[in-house]
């Protein structure tokens, strides 16, 4: 089987490999020790007003966001027109969204709902699948140490909004409000509060429970995964210098593990607004 790649790919490949290189010459050549001080140690600002946790951001996380938002509009600027004869990219996205769009169509059993459930359910998995897939590479990162704040650079991965709990719960809060909006929408108020007390009233406690848990399990599923994905990646690779082992554990837990979990976010999405439209 022979692998046919693209002039781009092909640049990418050679530009990673040789800064790859470079970077095993030069911890060989000058025996230079990678630290792991602040290693798991969010840079996190306190705001100058307010107080508590609300009074606290990630600028990491804001940072790489926007810059994320900014690719995907960018992207999605370039595909604007579609081939008749489609390429590799333009068929790769169309059986991506054809594959999304049938799932939707299967879990959600009112057609009204289908499309902003499959819009929602593709956006979020288009910005969590980069956001993981990023953290596949070496690039900038932060670390904190007791001087400060300092940028480290191919050090580490990229830094991954998903790996911040914030961003994940704010999805899945997002996603919570939505599916009862919906249901609301589709059932009417009467019937979605009525839906609480089945099958019994004594099952109120319960489906509130059931309800409320749906955030966490979904924000913190996909937080543990890319999360404990790079600290262990990155304490493997400082264990065994940077040498083998690196490459695969980056493309394992950020290409194969962040594109499951991506899918997983999304398909939990549809699942989650389709049972309360039922």
């Amino acid at each position: 089987m022979k692998l046919s790649l693209t002039r781009n790919e092909k640049l990418f490949l050679t530009v990673f490999g040789t800064v790859y290189a470079i970077l095993i010459a030069y911890v060989i050549f000058t025996g230079h020790e990678f630290d792991l001080e602040g290693v798991g140690v969010r840079w996190i600002y306190q705001l100058p007003f307010g107080e508590g946790f609300l009074s606290r951001i990630n600028p990491m996380t804001l940072f790489m966001s926007w810059g994320i938002i900014a690719l995907i509009i960018l992207a999605a600027l370039s595909f604007r027109r579609f081939e008749l004869v489609p390429g590799r990219k333009q068929t790769l996205i169309e059986v991506l969204l054809g594959y999304m769009l049938e799932l939707t169509e299967d879990a959600v059993p009112r057609k009204k709902f289908v499309k902003p459930t499959f819009v929602i359910a593709c956006t979020l998995f288009i910005f969590i699948v980069i956001s993981n897939v990023i953290s596949g590479f070496p690039g900038l990162n932060t670390v904190v140490t007791e001087e400060g704040v300092k940028l480290t650079l191919f050090q580490d991965t990229w830094y991954s909004p998903t790996s911040d709990l914030n961003t994940n719960a704010t999805y899945a809060v997002m996603v919570l409000v939505i599916s009862h909006v919906f249901a609301v929408k589709a059932k009417g108020f009467k019937t979605w509060i009525k839906s609480f007390f089945q099958p019994h009233w004594l099952m109120l406690p319960m489906n509130i429970i059931s309800e409320l848990a749906k955030p966490i399990s979904h924000s913190l599923r996909l937080f543990g995964n890319i999360m404990g994905g790079g600290l262990l990646v990155l304490i493997i690779s400082y264990l065994i210098r940077y040498f083998v082992m690196p490459p695969f554990l980056w493309g394992f837990f950020g290409l194969f593990i962040g594109a499951i979990q991506a899918l997983v976010f999304s398909m939990l999405t549809i699942a989650y607004i389709g049972s309360l439209l039922e």
